[in-house]
């Protein structure tokens, strides 16, 4: 045998482990600074908040928008330290999955914290540019958050379709799959395809040119579109009636 030449068994512990890097990359290099991203902007509506006054409910809850980017804060910091030991951790998806669940579960009570200032008695006292700025910032938070759970979701999970060898089997049906002779060859969709799957459905409330394809896919559009319609059409459009 040519000493230049690997074992079969090392050759593919070696390709493994260089498609597990390829998944801790991508989470380190693009899942984790969006995460970031989303807790900051939170961070700041907080600040906002609190420098100009701003009611919740009648009282001054500014802090609350930085419980809300606490969870976004520990995803972002499992993203990018913890991932490598966690690809080892026999729960790894399952952690992932409830970073995502809380994530998700504190923006759904910040919309819901939003909606019910602004239809009480209170809400009278609130400015469309405070309307305006917590529903822009709680959109993207929320569109942040989906195309993450998107990411997770598909196929098992980055690290499942880093290290299958099958053909994909997919909870979204990217065009990609549809036609291959479109793509690469060796092409798998990235943070970025989700974030801008979550992107175009929380615009249209419906999906455009990629398809859920499980009932757990479209729950979670569903979920997403939901949520984005409470707040661009009730938030953002009375913040607007009122700036007129």
């Amino acid at each position: 045998m040519d000493e230049t030449t690997a074992p079969p068994g090392e050759a593919a512990a070696q390709l493994d482990a260089d498609r597990l890097a390829a998944a801790v990359r991508d989470a380190r290099d693009d899942a984790a600074p969006f995460a970031l991203a989303a807790a900051v902007i939170l961070i700041a509506l907080g600040i906002v908040s609190m420098h100009a006054h701003w009611d919740l409910l009648g009282h001054r809850f500014w802090w609350l928008w930085l419980v809300v980017a606490v969870p976004y804060l520990l995803l972002s910091g499992t993203l990018l330290l913890g991932l490598g030991r966690l690809i080892r951790h026999d729960r790894r998806r399952e952690i992932a999955i409830a970073l995502l669940a809380l994530v998700w579960i504190f923006n759904v009570l910040g919309v819901l914290l939003l909606v019910i200032s602004l239809v009480a008695h209170s809400g009278t006292q609130m400015t469309g540019r405070q309307l305006l700025l917590s529903g822009v910032a709680l959109w993207i938070t929320d569109t942040i958050a989906f195309g993450l759970a998107f990411w997770e979701l598909d196929s098992g999970g980055p690290v499942a379709r880093a290290l299958s060898d099958a053909p994909r089997k997919p909870d979204f049906q990217f065009p990609q799959d549809e036609n291959p002779e479109l793509a690469s060859k060796d092409w798998a969709p990235r943070l970025w395809d989700y974030l801008y799957v979550s992107q175009t459905n929380s615009i249209a409330f419906s999906p455009t040119d990629v398809m859920p394809l499980t009932r757990l896919a479209k729950t979670l559009m569903a979920a997403e579109s939901s949520l984005s319609a409470v707040t661009v059409l009730l938030v953002a459009a009375r913040a607007v009636n009122i700036l007129s």
